[in-house]
């Protein structure tokens, strides 16, 4: 079929469009921020709309974003939702610690966010941080 995946059979998503972008949207997806990293998967929207994604390069989506569709549908990109860890304390020293062992980090005004991971939690509270799980959607510094 024109405008489908031929292993697939899906309806084929082939360029990104920068947000924000105008209604009607055919759909909306919610990503989390490895999933916003993307080149070829399958994706299926809130509202049921599978299609497959196949990009020239990996491309890292952004929120308002659309995912444009061989036949001119468009489907918006939101941030999903992720198990994250606001840090407080001595931010500096924190954000230090956090960076020396490479892993992804949102820097707020008043607080450092990470993802909720065990052996990450034990290490900050182990250098006097204090702790507050949230669930939000995950941005770090590139």
């Amino acid at each position: 079929h024109p405008g489908c995946d031929q292993v697939s059979g899906l309806p084929l998503v082939h360029a990104v469009r920068p947000g924000p972008v105008p209604d009607p949207l055919a759909d909306t997806i919610a990503l989390t921020h490895d999933e916003r990293l993307v080149r070829r998967r399958r994706l299926v929207g809130a509202g049921g709309l599978a299609a497959m994604l196949d990009l020239p390069r990996m491309t890292a989506l952004a929120p308002g974003d659309a995912l444009v569709l061989e036949d001119g549908r468009l489907i918006g990109v939101t941030a999903a939702p992720e198990a994250l860890v606001e840090v407080r304390g001595d931010l500096p020293r924190l954000a230090w610690h956090i960076g020396n062992r490479h892993a992804a980090c949102q820097i707020g005004p008043d607080c450092l966010i990470v993802r909720a991971e065990r052996v990450m939690e034990a290490m900050l509270l182990g250098l006097g941080a204090r702790l507050t799980p949230v669930q939000a959607p995950f941005f770090p510094e590139g």
